[in-house]
C-alpha cells in the first residue's frame, strides 16, 4: 500500500519536467546498484561463501579425525593394559596373580601418557593412582562412585570443568569379583583449541585473499567496463543535432565489439539523419513554390469568368506538379523497404523492345533501338520500367523534336545492363557527381520540364534494390549515355545487402571519350559499331532502327 512506501507516491500530484528526468540518475533515492558492484558482490559472495563452507567442512573432518585418534589412543591403552595383566611382573617374574596394584603400578611406570592424556586407577572401590591432568578426575564423588565398582567396560564423554573428557574405563576382576579399574582419559579441548587456532589463521589468510581479489576485480571490472560507461555517455550526450561523437575500441573482446557495433550504428544514424535533413528542407523548399503559387493566384483571383478559368489552370497545374513530387518522395521512401521489388522471370529481348515502344510516346525524338541481350533474369520489370522510362524522359527533356535516343540492353560477366543514350547537350562536369541525388536537377538550356529533380533518384534507387548500380558517361556537348546494370543471376541478387546509403551506386566516366567510344568496356554507344558476339545481344536490322 502507498501508506506503507518509504518514498510517497506523487506522480498524480506533481508533473514530471525535461529537467526532472535529466537528473534522475543523479537524485535517485534508494541509489540504484550498478551493474559492477553487482557483479562483484555476486562474485564476493560465492568466494566467501565457498570459504565459510571449506573452513566448516575442513573442521568437521578434523575434530572428527581428532575424536577417532582418541578413540584408537585409548583402546590401544586397554589393550597394552590386558596384555600386561595376562604376562608376568617385571619384578618377581611371576604371574600377577590377581595383584591389580602391582599391574597399575608397572603399567604407569612403563607408559608415558599423550598429550591430554591421563591414567587413573582404582583398588577396591577406592583411587588408587593418578597422573598429572587438568583437573583430578578422582576427586569428583560423582566420577568415583561411577568408575570405582564397574563390572563391565565402558567409554564415553563426559563434560567439566577443563572442557569435554572422552574415557574408557576397564574392570580388572580377580575371583569371580572387581578387584580394580583402569581409567584412561584424553582432555579434548586443549587438541581442539589448537585446531580452531589453525583455523582461525586460515579463515584470515582467506579473508585476506577475498578481499584482495575483490579489490583487483574491482579494478579490473571498471577498466573492462569503461566503454560501457563510455556509450552510456555518449548516448546520453547524443542528440539529432550532435552524432559525431565515436567511442574509441580498446580491446577485441566483447566489450570491443559491442563498441564497434555501437560506432557502426552511430555511422548509420548519422547518414540517415544527414539525408533525413537534408530531405526534408529540399522538399519543404520544393513544396513551398507550388504552395505559394496557389496562395498567390487564389488572393488575386477575380469575378471575371476567363480569369477564374486562368488562375484554376494554373493551380490545378502547381496541383498536379505536387501530386507528382509527393508520389515520388513516396517511392524513394518506400525504396528502403525490403519489399520494393517483386521479382519475377523477365525476358530480356521482349522486356526492351516494349520499353523502346513505350518511350516513343514520351516525345518526338529519333528513338533507335540498338539491341538487346537473350535469355531472362529474375528482377522487378515495373520497377525496370520506371526507372528506364525516367531516362528516357529524362532525355526527352535535354533534347530537340528529331534529336537521336538510343535504348538497348546486353550481358556482360554475369549482369544485364540496360541503357538510354542520347545525342544532346550532356551533362556538366561539375553536376555529374550530384546529378543522381535528390531535387538535383540540370540547368541546360534546353530543358523543358519543371519537375522536382526526383527521376534519376529513382533511377538509382530501382538500381540499388536489384543490387546493381547506374553508370554515367558524359561528355558536354556530345550527349548522355545513362545506364542501369543489375544481376543477371538471381544467385547474385542480395537485395539486403543493398540497400544501405554506402553502396556505390553511381560510376561516373568523366573522361573525354564521347559516348560513342566508352573507355570503360561497358559496351558501345554507337549501335552500328556494336559486336552482338560480344555483348550477347540481337539486334534489329542496324539500317532500319528509326521506330
Amino acid at each position: 500500500m502507498a501508506a506503507n512506501s518509504p518514498i510517497p507516491d506523487r506522480t498524480a500530484e506533481v508533473p514530471v519536467t525535461t529537467d526532472e528526468v535529466a537528473d534522475t540518475h543523479r537524485r535517485r533515492w534508494p541509489p540504484r546498484i550498478g551493474l559492477r558492484l553487482r557483479m562483484l558482490g555476486f562474485a564476493a559472495a560465492l568466494l566467501i561463501g565457498a570459504a565459510v563452507s571449506g573452513l566448516a567442512i575442513q573442521r568437521a573432518v578434523l575434530l572428527q579425525r581428532h575424536d577417532t585418534s582418541v578413540g584408537e589412543m585409548l583402546e590401544q591403552e586397554r589393550e597394552e593394559l590386558e596384555r600386561l595383566a595376562a604376562g608376568r611382573n617385571p619384578s618377581t617374574g611371576e604371574p600377577f596373580h590377581g595383584d591389580v596394584a602391582a599391574i597399575f603400578d608397572t603399567f604407569v611406570s612403563r607408559n608415558v601418557p599423550a598429550t591430554g592424556e591421563a591414567f587413573i586407577t582404582f583398588v577396591d572401590g577406592r583411587p588408587y593412582s593418578r597422573t598429572p591432568a587438568p583437573i583430578q578426575l578422582d576427586t569428583v564423588p560423582e566420577l568415583v562412585e561411577r568408575w570405582a565398582n564397574l563390572d563391565d567396560g565402558q567409554r564415553g564423554t563426559i563434560e567439566t570443568d577443563a572442557g569435554p573428557v572422552k574415557f574408557l574405563a576397564v574392570p580388572l576382576a580377580s575371583g569371580g569379583e572387581t578387584a580394580g579399574v583402569f581409567v584412561t582419559v584424553n582432555f579434548l579441548q586443549a587438541e581442539r583449541d589448537a585446531i580452531h587456532a589453525d583455523l582461525r589463521v586460515q579463515a584470515m589468510v582467506v579473508a585476506a585473499a577475498v578481499a584482495l581479489a575483490t579489490i583487483i576485480a574491482w579494478l579490473t571490472a571498471g577498466r573492462l567496463m569503461r566503454p560501457l560507461r563510455t556509450v552510456t555517455d555518449t548516448a546520453r550526450n547524443i542528440t539529432d543535432k550532435g552524432l559525431s561523437q565515436r567511442i574509441p575500441v580498446e580491446t577485441d573482446d566483447e566489450v570491443g565489439e559491442l563498441a564497434t557495433t555501437f560506432n557502426q550504428m552511430l555511422d548509420r544514424l548519422e547518414v540517415s539523419f544527414e539525408s533525413q535533413r537534408a530531405f526534408i528542407d529540399d522538399a519543404g523548399h520544393e513544396l513551398r513554390t507550388p504552395i505559394t503559387v496557389i496562395m498567390g493566384q487564389l488572393e488575386l483571383m477575380g469575378d471575371d469568368p476567363d480569369d477564374r478559368q486562368r488562375t484554376l489552370a494554373v493551380v490545378n497545374d502547381e496541383l498536379q506538379r505536387m501530386a507528382r513530387i509527393v508520389e515520388d518522395l513516396l517511392l524513394l521512401a518506400k525504396a528502403e523497404q525490403p519489399n520494393f521489388i517483386q521479382t519475377e522471370s523477365v525476358e530480356l529481348s521482349d522486356f526492351t523492345t516494349e520499353i523502346l515502344v513505350k518511350a516513343r510516346l514520351l516525345g518526338d525524338r529519333e528513338w533507335r533501338f540498338e539491341g538487346a541481350a537473350s535469355g531472362t533474369i529474375e528482377a522487378d520489370p515495373q520497377r525496370l520500367t520506371q526507372a528506364l522510362l525516367n531516362l528516357a524522359r529524362n532525355a526527352v527533356e535535354h533534347t530537340e523534336p528529331g534529336t537521336v535516343v538510343g535504348i538497348g540492353s546486353a550481358r556482360r560477366d554475369g549482369r544485364a545492363a540496360f541503357w538510354v543514350r542520347d545525342e544532346g547537350p550532356g551533362v556538366a562536369i561539375a553536376e555529374q557527381p550530384r546529378i543522381f541525388e535528390r531535387f538535383s536537377r540540370g540547368v541546360g538550356a534546353r530543358r523543358r520540364s519543371e519537375g522536382a529533380g526526383l527521376g534519376l533518384a529513382i533511377v538509382r534507387a530501382v538500381a540499388v534494390a536489384h543490387g546493381g548500380q547506374v553508370r554515367l558517361d558524359s561528355v558536354p556537348g556530345q550527349g548522355a549515355r545513362f545506364e542501369i546494370e543489375v544481376p543477371a543471376a538471381d544467385d547474385e541478387l542480395d537485395l539486403a545487402a543493398h540497400t544501405g546509403p554506402e553502396d556505390p551506386t553511381v560510376v561516373l566516366d568523366l573522361g573525354v571519350d564521347g559516348p560513342g567510344d566508352r573507355a570503360d568496356g561497358a559496351g558501345p554507344a554507337d549501335p552500328e559499331n556494336a559486336d552482338p558476339e560480344n555483348d550477347g545481344a540481337h539486334r534489329a536490322d542496324p539500317h532500319d532502327r528509326s521506330i
